[in-house]
């Protein structure tokens, strides 16, 4: 059997979207599972849209993803170059542009713009396109040489078929035939002498001997022409992939807008690399049992490309957080504190033993920045309402909270040993003395020491960290709270 080449080809035009960064990953994915091979190619043909730096945040993202490429412009792997404004400088595009004229399967066009605008137009998926009249076929050969030589601008267009159809087939999709007639003679060789992305994809994919083509559902209309293009050329067409849409919540193509549809959105709101390259995985492919937390090297293992869903896929913000809380409690205790250091110091400051906070938090948050929220009362007590002193499972209300500050207050002005360990044994104690249960006490005591109602950890466990001195001013403070 061939050897699986897939390639991820991306334009440098900025942030790496999920969609493309999903793309990525399943062609990797196909690649790895099959003993494969995994290109990195740079599709830089459009200069409108190429942006200074974008490069490179596509080379550290898969850095960052663990996605590493077999080949590319920093590996040669003798199908180079890998960057086709690179690849342009061979004359590689319009050597192929000129066999296709010569087969009678492309051809000069020398239509200015007045003209063109005047052609009609079409409406395909709802966008208005202009559809082009093949007037320039019909130029003899000594007419095309004559404008040529007299410098007149032109383009190389495809010469599709207006009769018959064409179908192809996507492994997900199955056969699709499309009329010929909803073909247009799409430009091959743009005015500039650049290829447009559609001919130097298929040109690039043949010469590299790329086998699988993954890309999103959106190019499925476009695919007939790449085959047409394929099939003048006589080259073997590719397996196609064509992967469902990712959508928002509210079932809307993820945007921009949405704040978390680039990978380095997704880094700085405090999500883990691991974390979304799994949860990306799951846009879209499910493996055959229910499970959802996947290393890299079991989705590897796990992934059948046959198993993508042809429907789209919903990027639900809620569930990744979930999951990337799921992967802090994974982690190892020392490997979790020196990533959220610091946060803790924003939060906090020097002064606290943020190691011990660093593991209270661990099980109780979701992302980095929700550090700040669970940890904040220790820098400074907040103003609360002394409702929060009543709790129906306790069985606390403003009185008795009251009455336990009162009694536990000297207690612990007398206790020297603030560890965590000696200040419970200290208040049980004080418990079977009273005879009422835990809580009772211990709901008071966090209440007043923190003034929120959910914290990290048990009273005692903040005491520790707050120390004695700033445990009783605050113990103080709730009996005033609590008296007023």
């Amino acid at each position: 059997m061939t050897k699986i080449r897939t390639r991820y080809a991306p334009s440098p035009t900025g942030k790496m979207h999920v969609g493309n960064l999903r793309s990525a990953l399943y062609e990797f994915l196909i690649a790895k599972h099959a003993g494969g091979d995994f290109m990195l190619r740079i599709e830089d043909t459009d200069q409108e849209r190429f942006v200074e730096g974008a490069t490179e945040i596509i080379y550290r993202t898969l850095e960052k993803a663990g996605l590493k490429h077999d080949e590319g412009p920093d590996k040669d792997g003798g199908y180079g170059p890998y960057i086709q404004s690179e690849r342009m400088k061979t004359g590689i595009y319009m050597k192929y542009a000129k066999e296709l004229i010569d087969k009678g399967e492309a051809y000069y066009c020398f239509c200015d713009k007045e003209r063109l605008a005047g052609l009609k137009t079409e409406i395909v998926e709802g966008k208005e396109i202009m559809v082009y009249d093949k007037h320039c076929l019909s130029l003899s050969r000594e007419e095309v040489e004559e404008k040529l030589k007299a410098g007149v601008p032109f383009v190389i267009r495809q010469n599709n078929p207006t009769e018959g159809s064409t179908t192809f087939h996507d492994e997900l999709y199955g056969d699709i035939t499309v009329n010929n007639s909803e073909l247009d003679d799409m430009i091959l060789i743009k005015s500039d002498g650049y290829p447009t992305y559609n001919f130097a994809n298929v040109v690039d994919d043949h010469t590299m001997n790329i086998t699988h083509v993954v890309r999103g559902n959106e190019y499925l209309s476009s695919s007939p022409k790449y085959v047409r293009l394929y099939e003048a050329f006589g080259w073997e067409v590719p397996v196609y992939v064509h992967l469902p849409l990712i959508t928002d919540e509210n079932h809307k193509k993820l945007s921009k807008r949405s704040g978390h549809s680039s990978f380095e959105d997704l880094i700085e709101q405090g999500f883990l690399t691991e974390a979304i390259v799994n949860y990306i995985a799951l846009l879209g492919w499910s493996p055959e049992d229910n499970r959802e937390i996947f290393s890299l090297d079991e989705l590897i293992k796990e992934f059948d490309y046959h198993r993508i869903s042809k429907s789209p896929a919903v990027f639900d913000i809620v569930k990744l957080k979930w999951m990337n809380g799921e992967y802090f409690k994974a982690m190892e205790e020392e490997v979790f504190y020196n990533m959220a250091k610091p946060y803790l110091l924003k939060a906090l400051g020097d002064g606290f033993d943020l190691r011990k906070i660093a593991a209270m938090v661990k099980t109780r948050i979701e992302i980095f920045p929700d550090i700040a929220e669970q940890v904040d009362f220790f820098k400074e007590l907040p103003e609360y309402d002394i409702q929060m002193y009543t709790h129906k499972k306790m069985k606390t209300d403003a009185a008795s909270s009251l009455e336990v500050l009162k009694e536990v207050l000297p207690i612990l002005e007398e206790q020297e040993d603030y560890s965590n360990d000696a200040l419970y044994q200290r208040l049980l104690a004080y418990v079977e003395q009273k005879g009422c249960k835990n809580g009772y006490v211990m709901w008071p005591i966090r209440t007043a020491v923190s003034g929120k109602q959910m914290t990290p950890a048990g009273a005692t466990e903040i005491m520790e960290i707050l120390g004695k001195e700033e445990s009783l001013k605050r113990l103080r403070i709730g009996i005033e709270k609590l008296q007023g």
